[in-house]
């Protein structure tokens, strides 16, 4: 029978545990002098080990040939039985399923029980976090005074969700996620086990894929290993097998919002488009890629930092939007503007649509004062106005998040987009949107209204504070400053 490469390459000794370095360490330290405790609470993202070390622990207190120890046998039928998952006194729970007050009364009436083969009854509870608010207040006399012959050991990947006095019963051990270099140890060893080679940019892959989870790391290997069964491991094929974007025409994106190619990248994201490539994912591999840029010194720290927060910036102000190349081309156009050099600040002032009209038409244009309409009516109908165009015509939605009603002249309404919505603002100009959006306000407010598009203020500079570009730096990487 086929074994998964996840469950084939568990750790079965403290040794062969992938990163957690301090957290192993500790836990050795405690078998070593018998100094266990009754209760612990691992918490962390998923897969980075919670479960097995948990497991561990129940082979280091009950290895018939080592006894108590740091150093479990994995030869004894103790040992072997946890391995298999078959060890009678080792209780794995499922909260997620089991999350009653019932499950727990019961768990309870077991625990009095003493070991069948073991010195130690362990009860392993995974995603502790989804019991009900009963069910953790039957735990806690429990958890405080258990029978000498149990151990504990609560899991979850929501640690804010647990009761402070849960936590405050058990020993807390918090799980990160691992390091590029300690995935890469963990993958090569499992590759060069399995008699295959896996380049170092496929290990990148499988780690920014994985978000630093082992186990989905073991799984990602195994699906490109299965495909490329008897072929070599490359990084074109194992984009393919992940759907990722290529590397190759990431590289070529960036080049082309540095060289500020318009024409290429809009042509480039309708060649995605026409491909079914989805336009959000690109964006959200390109901003791991320039991520990836940055960490090697490839590119500037703060154009990188720029890109990814222009990408999020605009993917969630469009995140309704069902037209994703829209959106791309809202983010071209913002990524054209913030990567440029920095530009003087210049007060805030309105910018209109500069067409100058001859006196021919100064002489024909009338204005007509409109009774009883306000700028203030206007705006309290705004959210209406701005559904009915929705409904007209569906990219009507995306291109007015950012307008507003900004001041109403006689019979002309003046339409304020800010600086970083030109792009809205010049859609909405053309008279495929214009001519329906025109008439929605028309229906609503008065049928002799007139609109005219402006821009309001200028786009800041941007912020040179040194303090706050260094939090920006850190909170990026997730890191800390040293003194």
């Amino acid at each position: 029978m086929h074994i998964t490469l996840y469950r084939k390459y568990r750790p079965k000794n403290f040794e062969e545990v992938a990163g957690q370095k301090e957290i192993v360490k500790t836990i050795k330290t405690s078998l070593r002098n018998g100094k266990t405790s009754h209760a612990y609470l691992f918490t962390g993202p998923r897969g980075v080990g919670k479960t097995t070390l948990a497991r561990l622990i129940a082979k280091g207190v009950n290895c018939l040939e080592n006894g108590i120890t740091d150093e479990p046998c994995n030869r004894c039928e103790n040992c072997l039985a946890i391995n298999n998952g078959t060890f009678l006194d080792m209780v794995e729970i499922d909260a997620a399923s089991n999350r009653g007050i019932d499950e727990i009364r019961q768990l309870k009436e077991k625990i009095n029980y003493q070991p069948v083969k073991g010195r130690k009854k362990i009860y392993i509870i995974d995603e502790v976090h989804m019991l009900t608010k009963e069910a953790f207040n039957a735990l806690l006399k429990t958890l405080e005074e258990p029978p000498e012959h149990v151990i504990f050991i609560l899991a979850t990947t929501e640690a804010d969700k647990i009761l402070p006095t849960i936590i405050s019963r058990c020993q807390r051990y918090d799980f990160k996620t691992l390091s590029l270099n300690d995935m890469k140890e963990q993958l090569r060893f499992i590759g060069k086990s399995e008699g295959v080679d896996i380049p170092d940019e496929v290990l990148e892959l499988i780690y920014e894929s994985s978000g630093g989870s082992v186990r989905d790391a073991v799984s990602i290997l195994e699906r490109i290993m299965v495909t490329c069964l008897g072929e070599e491991i490359t990084l074109e094929k194992s984009e393919e097998v992940l759907g990722v974007t290529s590397a190759k025409k990431m590289e070529e994106f960036l080049m082309e919002i540095k060289e500020k190619n318009y024409t290429k990248l809009v042509k480039t994201l309708d060649s995605f488009w026409n491909d079914s490539v989805e336009i959000e994912l690109f964006f959200k591999d390109f901003a791991k890629y320039c991520k990836g840029l940055m960490a090697k010194g490839e590119l500037e720290i703060e154009k990188g930092l720029t890109i990814i927060g222009c990408i999020f910036d605009s993917l969630n102000k469009f995140k309704y939007e069902e037209d994703k190349r829209l959106v791309g081309y809202v983010i071209v156009d913002n990524l054209m503007k913030r990567t440029g050099k920095p530009t003087e600040v210049i007060v805030e002032r309105v910018v209109e649509k500069e067409i100058t009209p001859t006196k021919e038409e100064i002489k024909l244009e009338r204005k007509e004062k409109l009774e009883g309409i306000t700028l203030e009516y206007i705006a309290g109908k705004w959210n209406d106005i701005v559904k009915e165009a929705k409904r007209e015509k569906i990219t009507l939605g995306a291109f007015l998040i950012t307008a507003k009603p900004y001041k109403l002249e006689d019979d002309i309404l003046y339409i304020g987009f800010d600086a970083e919505s030109s792009f809205c603002k010049e859609q909405m100009e053309n008279s495929a949107y214009n001519d329906v959006f025109t008439e929605v306000v028309r229906k609503i407010i008065n049928p002799k209204l007139k609109l005219k598009y402006i821009t309001i203020g200028k786009k800041k500079e941007i912020e040179k504070d040194s303090g706050d570009f260094t939090k920006k730096i850190v909170d990026f990487f997730g890191g800390e400053i040293m003194v």
